[in-house]
């Protein structure tokens, strides 16, 4: 059996938030503003529990590795988020989107099972 053409980009379009200028703006200000606090906070709560050794318990043990998995979950789509923002790009090529979903899962197999 011959296969016929196949004309595939292997590009996924991405449909934003909205197509105004200036509402992309205080969307971009907005998403970096509360991806900076995740981040920054989280990291503040893993050198908390690291430094003092008061906080060597199960409990804080168990809280920064929800704050290190709470950053590995923002840092795997927010960054593409903002970039098309900026860049007023749609389009995510099917590499990127499975790596995305192959970090996501790997990230969730392992909040579970610690």
């Amino acid at each position: 059996m011959e296969r016929g053409k196949q004309t595939g980009t292997g590009n996924f379009i991405l449909l934003g938030f909205t197509d105004h200028r200036d509402l992309q703006s205080l969307l971009f200000g907005l998403l970096l503003s509360m991806y900076l606090v995740t981040v920054l906070g989280n990291l503040l709560i893993i050198l908390a529990t690291i430094s003092d050794s008061h906080l060597h318990m199960p409990m804080y043990f168990f809280l920064s590795n929800l704050s290190l998995a709470d950053i590995g979950f923002t840092s795997t789509t927010v960054p593409k988020a903002l970039r098309n923002i900026q860049t007023q790009s749609r389009v995510i090529i099917f590499a990127g989107c499975i790596s995305q979903i192959y970090f996501l899962l790997c990230l969730d197999a392992r909040t579970i099972c610690s």
